[in-house]
């Protein structure tokens, strides 16, 4: 449902060629949750802006539902939902008036959309605030606001970009309990997250991605093995010293150290 090839990204900052994704293949299947891992700055949500077509790579392509980004780009937006930790919901409207009014940017017919709302504010439990306007909403229920309006098209294909950066316990359990949702309606989803340890509990294969590159690939067990380590945090330092001890030494470079997930 994603393939990606060879992805190539270059930004020009100050006078310098910054690759920020370089030579990125992966792809992610129907059914199955596929975390795109590293620490802030790896290229992480400069991949996800290039499969929604948001940006042009350099070279290489990006393919959606077998839509290719840069020739169908209304067609690969008409596929897939995106979840990012900005819920950008609109203040003034009702949970209601939003979510209809993106339903029909997505060209859901009335009585359709209609149906769709009730279905999922019942899975999601926003009930009882469907007509409370968004600038009166906990961050929970914002974000369970998000979630409905990223499915409200009922997208083949799901990209979540942090998605629960800011989030108590709470709140994240609303967030794992919205994936297994979607691995059981057979979608494809992307999550894109630097908290390693979430991503262990929620996806079934995993790219491991360090300064634009993805430095290895697997399910849980194929990391295990190859690394003898038993958390993704460990795995994912044990692969960064394995590259970098193969090329020079960066004395600018910022260090990883180890909390809650992975930052950098």
């Amino acid at each position: 449902m994603i393939e990606v090839h060879k992805l190539v990204k270059r930004f020009d900052s100050g006078g310098h060629n910054v690759l920020a994704v370089d030579g990125l293949s992966f792809s992610v299947a129907k059914g199955e949750v596929y975390g795109l891992l590293g620490p802030n700055g790896a290229g992480k949500t400069t991949t996800l802006r290039l499969i929604i077509g948001l940006l042009t790579p350099d070279e290489g392509y990006a393919e959606v539902a077998g839509f290719r980004t840069s020739e169908h780009p209304d067609k690969v937006k008409s596929h897939l939902g995106l979840v990012s930790a900005s819920d950008g919901v609109y203040p003034w409207l009702s949970v209601r008036e939003m979510v209809l009014f993106f339903a029909d940017l997505y060209g859901v017919p009335t009585v359709r959309a209609k149906e769709r709302l009730k279905e999922l504010s019942q899975i999601m439990e926003i009930d009882s605030f469907l007509d409370r306007r968004c600038t009166y909403l906990s961050t929970g229920q914002r974000q369970r606001v998000t979630l409905v309006r990223a499915l409200i098209h009922n997208p083949p294909v799901m990209l979540l970009d942090e998605p629960t950066r800011g989030l108590d316990v709470l709140g994240s359990k609303v967030v794992f309990d919205y994936i297994d949702l979607l691995r059981e309606q057979g979608k494809a989803v992307m999550v894109s997250t630097h908290r390693l340890d979430e991503a262990q509990r929620l996806c079934d294969r995993f790219g491991l991605l360090h300064k634009g590159r993805l430095i290895h690939e697997g399910t849980l067990g194929e990391l295990q093995a190859a690394t003898g380590c038993e958390t993704l945090v460990e795995m994912f330092l044990s692969f960064v010293e394995r590259d970098e001890e193969q090329k020079p030494v960066d004395h600018h470079s910022k260090s990883f150290h180890r909390d809650d997930g992975l930052n950098a």
